[in-house]
């Protein structure tokens, strides 16, 4: 729960609300609908089916039948794990389980193989469905049929720190940065794990160069310092990212227009202006915000679907980028 303040220095009142505004509502016994919707559906069937077999069947047999079915409709409804409700997370392993394993890349379709190739080769591999269609220069992200987005970097606010008053300060300008949306807008917040490696390298390799021993002694226990810190504990990076995206629509039919008219890309430039004008606004929240480039987003995004894979190299084409070269 948050508690907000409100009201003049004579009258003030605090409102708590929750902090998880996307909690669904408790209709019934602090169910959710769909909770009371798995309950009703099983209590039903179990009725109904005592109902029909009562004459048959001694109801000593059919409690024993039914126990088992009336804990795993309850594990089902009430149940979770890891945070997630136990019924959608068997809804999601089912068609894990019914999804193909070999993915390609192919926006046609996958063609049929020849009649000679077709006898042993086993099912053909299925259409890999991205997420995002490109990355331009400017970090204009194409979504295809969702439309267009842009990742801003952004830096945190040490809240707990400040003082009550900076503290106001600093929510009036988030409120009026959350009051001035009229389009999606999404913060992320993740963590991935760090390599001090390089870094320990860099201070030891730099440590014989400094002008003083007491320097180089001090630089030097640093990295012996940082070494058993990276052995000792699983080290996280926290990143803070907010993504403005642009559905499509008729916005995105009339930029398309324009961008035909004109030769830009108007879409884009409508997301800059978004990113410039939250820029300025967070900045009276203490927040700096960074546009990233097309590398910069291409990275980010590479890092959150492997966080593990070593970072891309520079200066390498893009998959769909020409490569030209002069003939010596």
């Amino acid at each position: 729960m948050t508690t907000v303040e409100r009201g003049g220095d004579r009258d003030r009142s605090r409102v708590r609300i929750p902090a998880d505004v996307e909690r669904p509502d408790r209709l019934l016994a602090n169910l959710t609908a769909r909770q009371l919707a798995i309950l009703g559906v099983a209590g039903v069937v179990l009725w109904a089916t005592y109902t029909a077999t009562r004459h048959v069947v001694p109801a000593a047999v059919f409690l024993a039948l039914a126990c088992p079915i009336g804990t795993a409709s309850t594990l089902l409804a009430v149940g979770r794990v890891e945070g997630q409700p136990a019924d959608r997370l068997i809804v999601a392993a089912w068609r894990q389980l019914r999804s193909p394993r070999r993915l390609v890349p192919a926006p046609e379709g996958v063609p049929a193989p020849p009649a000679w190739v077709a006898a042993g080769s086993g099912p053909l591999p299925a259409p890999l469905r991205l997420p995002l269609g490109g990355i331009d220069g400017d970090g204009t992200i194409d979504l295809g049929p969702d439309g267009r987005a842009v990742l801003c970097s952004a830096s945190s606010v040490t809240f707990s720190l400040r003082t009550p008053v900076e503290q106001e300060a600093l929510v009036a300008g988030f409120a009026r940065w959350l009051n001035s949306l009229a389009e999606p807008a999404q913060l992320v917040v993740r963590a991935e794990p760090v390599e001090l490696t390089a870094m320990i390298d860099g201070i030891l390799d730099a440590a014989p160069s400094l002008p003083h021993p007491g320097l180089e002694a001090a630089a030097r226990d640093h990295a012996r310092f940082l070494t058993e810190l990276a052995a000792s504990r699983t080290l996280l990076r926290r990143e803070v990212l907010v993504v403005l995206r642009q559905p499509a629509g008729d916005r995105a039919a009339n930029d398309r227009a324009a961008n035909d008219r004109a030769g830009g890309d108007p879409g884009a430039e409508h997301l800059r202006r978004r990113a410039a004008e939250a820029t300025g606004a967070l900045a009276a929240a203490g927040v700096a915000l960074t546009v990233l480039d097309g590398p910069a987003a291409t990275a980010c995004i590479s890092r959150a679907l492997d966080p593990s894979s070593p970072p891309r190299p520079a200066g390498i084409a893009a998959a769909d980028e020409v490569i030209t070269g002069g003939v010596p």
